[in-house]
């Protein structure tokens, strides 16, 4: 399948995602305001380093899903591997999480009267995984419907629950819909590849292969980078916001990376539904070179065209996705869509240090670029105020497009 078709199939997936959390937003805006939104931000991070460590190895489950396409023994024996890891580091991290949620609930919400979110992610921790693993061996597979219904249903189904959640009890009901979201989508994913041919419960079962541990070594690597250096900097951020300029400026940098999520889903889900696959089938350079221009014309005028229309809606953006409360936060848009687009272009370089598991580059890229990302919104809000962590963000990826090029060149040359 194309892009251009891989594009358009996926395009239901997200417009349907789209409309969810935009509907999400505007919930969470008037039951939780400014200040809940930083602390589900804040939330979601640590989530997120937990989640991506464990899971770090599922874009490799992907590439060697759809590299050995035409090898069972191998294919079944990365699975395997897989899976153990996803359900033995889910439990341990689970127990762990239990026993310390006092101490995390004053650490990362500086509320231990919110302690009990953290119960429920412990217990849900493990179906999280599995659900990721289910979903990158059907990215691998290139079953793009299969990918595309299961991502209806799960943006259905997280709707639902933290709709349902937040209005009910608040800030609370939104963190425990965070924690347990994902675990619940694994039932559906379950339930709608349960009579596909490949999915069978033997697949998944069987000791650790060594081999397809050190190939998957590579992207765990790569991965526990990410779940680290990425999370850890938005949480740095937010909490330089929140201590500088008060918690509502924090809340309304995070309404705003939300609005920069919420629309980069029409090009960031087809770079990783197709690209990843794409790119590590791909042997020879002049075929990687034809595809990465590809990319650049198809991808690249969409998130430029969906930053512009975004900052020229951005006064009714803010009344219709929010409250009153996010008002001030119509000024700090135009560098961070200038930014978005900066961060599409560099990205789909990037995707050329995860499909060929070029570790040493990435690793060196991600540390260096998360370390200069909190420098200069440090520096930028020094010197502009809260706007600066905007222009900071701008300024990161500007510099971190360049470094892509050069390493790519270096590649393909």
């Amino acid at each position: 399948m194309t892009l251009v078709k891989t594009s358009l199939l996926n395009g239901i997936a997200v417009g349907i995602r789209m409309l969810t959390a935009l509907a999400l937003n505007k919930i969470f805006a008037v039951h939780v305001g400014p200040t809940g939104f930083a602390l589900i931000g804040q939330f979601q991070n640590f989530v997120g380093m937990l989640t991506m460590s464990i899971a770090s190895i599922n874009p490799g489950v992907t590439k060697y899903t759809a590299e050995y396409f035409d090898d069972e023994g191998k294919r079944l024996a990365i699975w395997r591997t897989a899976a153990t890891v996803a359900l033995g580091g889910g439990l341990l991290v689970g127990v762990v999480i239990a026993l310390m949620h006092q101490s995390l609930a004053v650490w990362i919400l500086k509320d231990d009267g919110l302690a009990g979110v953290f119960l429920w992610l412990g217990a849900t921790l493990v179906f999280f995984l599995l659900n990721g693993l289910l979903l990158a061996i059907i990215n691998g597979k290139k079953e793009f419907k299969s990918y595309v219904v299961v991502n209806i249903a799960g943006s259905l189904v997280s709707l639902l629950i933290s709709g349902i959640l937040a209005i009910e009890y608040g800030l609370y009901g939104a963190l425990v819909a965070q924690a347990i979201n994902q675990s619940v989508i694994f039932l559906v994913s379950l339930a709608l590849i349960w009579r596909t041919p490949w999915f069978r419960i033997r697949n998944f079962i069987g000791k650790i292969d060594p081999v397809s541990l050190k190939a998957l070594g590579k992207f765990s690597i790569m991965g526990l980078v990410s779940a680290v250096c990425i999370p850890a900097s938005q949480l740095f951020i937010r909490n330089h916001l929140g201590e500088t300029y008060g918690w509502a400026a924090a809340g309304r940098w995070e309404a705003l990376n939300r609005i920069s999520a919420m629309y980069l889903m029409l090009v960031t889900t087809p770079l990783a539904v197709y690209y990843l696959p794409r790119i590590s089938e791909i042997r020879d350079k002049a075929e990687l070179i034809a595809e990465i221009i590809n990319g650049y014309r198809l991808i690249l005028p969409v998130a430029a065209a969906g930053a512009l229309s975004i900052y020229l809606l951005r006064d009714w953006l803010v009344v219709l996705l929010f409250s009153s409360e996010f008002a001030a936060m119509r000024n700090l848009f135009a560098w961070q869509m200038a930014g978005d687009v900066v961060k599409i272009a560099s990205w789909l370089l990037g995707y050329v240090l995860v499909g060929k598991a070029l570790v040493g580059a990435f690793v060196l890229t991600e540390i260096l670029f998360s370390a200069s990302w909190i420098a200069l919104v440090w520096l930028m809000t020094h010197w502009f105020g809260e706007g600066g962590a905007q222009i900071g963000y701008f300024s990161n990826y500007v510099l971190y497009l360049l470094v892509m090029a050069n390493l790519t060149f270096r590649y393909v040359r």
